[in-house]
């Protein structure tokens, strides 16, 4: 089976990662790719956001699958130009994939599903706003209707923060805040079938200790071995699996990755966001230790046949994520700084180097004529990681091999999986 990954990012870096490792898979290819994706694949120039230019690709190439990774063009519904084609495609279409393009329509499917979620309100005017966030009280959670690339979402107890950030946004969801550390859930689905892959956990913040900014995220780990053992049962039967009735019902069957963003609170886990694809970096510890092949299940999850696979089987290990940011990100991104050290950090042992935002260019440094150079080229440059025996032994590798690794204005963080694990991002807030 020969299959195409649409995306640049470090996502589809581990994307690829896992497929090359399943021996069903005989031809790796992906549109645009990066430097760290054109090791294992073949890349193309492509825009990931045209339909037809993807499903051309396909057609040339032969594809069997095309796995696209990036929210954007699912929401755009590239998956349904492929599918037209009749191209397994892994991916929900664009009618589907509301589920993340808009967080009012994703509140909407809750409540009829039944889905335990935070109260909210969707408000579209200042007074409306205003209005919600009394209702609800601080700590304030203002949510960007739209696509925001993980970063549309203010958590403040600053009330005048949290309608500057509407007045920003436009429409926006306006919530209650859940109490409780967070969890990523992965469903692979086939639109009415669903295996959950291995919970892991996000640190969505830039700095230690779950302050500054939200970002796409600044690391993870799994397992989480502090969670109840049947979570991901839980979760499927009162999330995923409602969800999925509910979009039949609304004639939009989502095939693809439902991702189930988590706080589990006093009163059980309560859902604070879908999104309609894989979570990046939660979902590279999870493919580090997945033993089942992964081409084959998001095969037969695109045809519709999941049943047919062996539900997903997981390693007796940890794996640890540490991000490499750029200057300036989440606010902004230092482009062309020079990356050293890539190499090394590959050569520990159980580690990987996933490209995130990186370039090659040709320009020299001074003193170095005729080299090309990896550089950055965006806010969240490259992503560390490393598996081990326990969640320290993982931690420990990937962040010895993240020492060896410099560029200019580099930022990470320095607690990624740190005791006491599964503590709440952004504590500090409540003590404000």
């Amino acid at each position: 089976m020969s299959v195409l990954v649409i995306g640049t990012g470090g996502r589809e870096h581990a994307l690829v990662l896992a497929l090359a490792d399943d021996p069903a898979v005989t031809a790796l290819h992906a549109a645009p790719g990066n430097p760290g994706i054109a090791a294992q694949a073949t890349v193309h120039e492509v825009d990931p956001m045209s339909g037809q230019a993807v499903a051309d690709l396909a057609e040339e190439i032969g594809a069997g699958l095309v796995v696209i990774g990036p929210e954007a063009p699912l929401v755009a519904g590239v998956a349904d130009a492929v599918r037209e084609r009749g191209i397994a495609v892994f991916g929900p279409s664009g009618a589907a994939a509301q589920l993340e393009g808009s967080k009012a329509f994703s509140k909407e499917v809750m409540a009829a599903a039944g889905v335990p979620t935070a109260r909210s309100r969707t408000c579209a005017t200042t007074e409306e706003v205003a209005a919600a966030l009394d209702e609800f009280g601080a700590p304030y959670v203002v949510k960007d209707d739209a696509l925001a690339a993980g970063k549309g979402v203010v958590v403040t107890v600053d009330r005048d923060e949290a309608l500057a950030h509407a007045e920003a946004c436009g429409r926006v969801v306006v919530e209650e805040f859940l109490d409780g550390p967070e969890v990523s859930l992965f469903a692979v689905c086939d639109g009415s079938t669903a295996y959950p892959l291995q919970p892991a956990q996000d640190f969505k913040r830039i700095f230690d200790g779950g302050r500054g900014p939200n970002t796409g995220g600044m690391g993870s780990y799994t397992p989480l071995t502090w969670v109840q053992p049947d979570l991901a049962q839980v979760v499927m039967d009162t999330v995923v699996q409602p969800t999925l009735d509910e979009m039949n019902r609304r004639g939009a069957p989502f095939v693809g990755c439902l991702y189930v963003g988590l706080a589990l609170t006093d009163a059980g886990p309560r859902v604070i966001e879908f999104n309609c694809r894989f979570g990046d970096p939660d979902i590279q510890p999870v493919l580090a230790v997945l033993e089942s092949p992964f081409g084959t299940l998001l095969h037969a999850a695109a045809e519709g046949r999941l049943d047919t696979v062996p539900a997903p089987t997981f390693r007796d290990a940890a794996s640890v994520t540490v991000v490499l940011a750029s200057a300036g990100y989440p606010e902004s991104s230092s482009k062309g700084d020079v990356i050293r050290g890539v190499g090394a950090a590959n050569c520990v042992n159980d580690v990987d180097v996933i490209h995130a935002g990186t370039a090659i260019v040709d320009a020299p440094e001074p003193g170095d004529p005729g080299h090309r150079h990896l550089v950055t080229a965006g806010g969240r440059v490259l992503a560390v990681r490393a598996v081990g025996y326990d969640v320290a032994d993982a931690r420990s590798r990937a962040y010895a091999a993240a020492d060896l690794i410099s560029f200019d204005g580099l930022q990470r963080r320095s607690d990624i999986a740190a005791e006491p694990l599964g503590v709440v991002e952004g504590a500090a807030l409540k003590d404000s």
